[in-house]
């Protein structure tokens, strides 16, 4: 069912539309057979990404979600029956500030009078390691929001993003080690038994939020943290089909950690969040929780994603 300007249709306004998570859960929405208001807010209405939106329907609201900016912020907000909350650590790489923005959020969709907060969070691995991986900032400043946002009074998710498929398509280079045979290999700083959590974050994440936002009241897990996929898998099974498919010979290897540090540093990346994030992942790996068949339609798997990517950036062109 197409987006909808019916006033008697429940209104979700949907942070960070324009971008991957946030324009995942309006495709979701777009898909169902109920009918939804769309509210979309970016910084700058005039982007095509934005003026697309439009086109479908969307309602776009322009305006910068800080908290110097609050009482525009709460305006932004009014009306809405549900939420869905994200905020973007690594546009300024500041813990606190990522916290007051996410708290920002909580508090808008509260003063809305919103049934339903969805919240894309991450965990704590300062506290899951007791103390030992502090440094990941990104996932901590998520994580304090979460803490946050289960006392705020409304039903609310943390709704967490798996790894995304498009992270291997070269974007991000340090993923990837070119060995002196010419050959490719995922080099991380793992074991190649750890279970990633793959997502194609344009096309299946929105259909967990969906999920969560027509979950009958009596079945909608107030509270939990969920880590959405489109399929979970090893790193080296990953690997195994995306050398099937490509045609390219991929293998997995375990680098140790000095050597992955030198990677993502020549890449460009922060080195020092990075470090404690992989080190939690090869400790403790990823959080898995529902599985997809809850979902209202199949999920995209890893070697039907490669199939239809372009490798290019990766590979070659060759």
């Amino acid at each position: 069912m197409t987006i909808t300007q019916d006033p008697s249709a429940p209104l979700v306004a949907v942070v960070g539309a324009t971008g991957a998570q946030g324009g995942a859960v309006v495709n979701g929405l777009e898909e169902s057979d109920k009918a939804y208001r769309v509210r979309g807010f970016t910084r700058d209405g005039t982007k095509p990404v934005a003026q697309e939106l439009a086109k479908r329907g969307v309602e776009i609201i322009t305006v910068s979600l800080v908290v110097e900016n609050k009482e525009a912020v709460f305006r932004a907000f009014a009306g809405a029956d549900f939420t869905f909350l994200v905020t973007n650590y690594f546009e300024h790489g500041d813990k606190q500030r990522e916290v007051n923005e996410g708290k920002l959020l909580i508090d808008a969709s509260k003063a809305a009078g919103a049934s339903r907060i969805i919240w894309s969070g991450l965990r704590s691995y300062d506290k899951l390691s007791g103390g030992r991986y502090p440094n990941a900032h990104q996932f901590e400043s998520k994580a304090i929001v979460t803490e946050y946002a289960r006392q705020c009074g409304v039903p609310f998710v943390d709704l967490q993003a798996g790894f995304y498929g498009t992270n291997l398509l070269g974007s991000i280079p340090f993923f990837y080690s070119k060995q002196e045979d010419g050959n490719f290999a995922l080099a991380w700083p793992t074991e190649p038994t750890v279970r990633v959590p793959y997502i194609d974050i344009a096309r299946d994440y929105g259909l967990w939020a969906r999920y969560m936002l027509e979950l009958p009241t009596a079945e909608f897990p107030n509270g939990a943290s969920m880590m959405t996929h489109s399929e979970i898998l090893t790193v080296a099974e990953m690997a195994a089909q995306l050398s099937q498919v490509t045609g390219k010979k991929v293998v997995f290897k375990r680098l140790d950690m000095d050597r992955f540090i030198k990677n993502v540093e020549a890449s460009g990346f922060p080195a020092e969040p990075m470090v404690d994030v992989w080190k939690a992942i090869d400790e403790f790996g990823w959080p898995t929780t529902t599985s997809c068949s809850v979902l209202p339609r199949p999920t995209r798997t890893w070697k039907e994603f490669v199939e239809i990517s372009d490798w290019s950036k990766v590979f070659g062109s060759q």
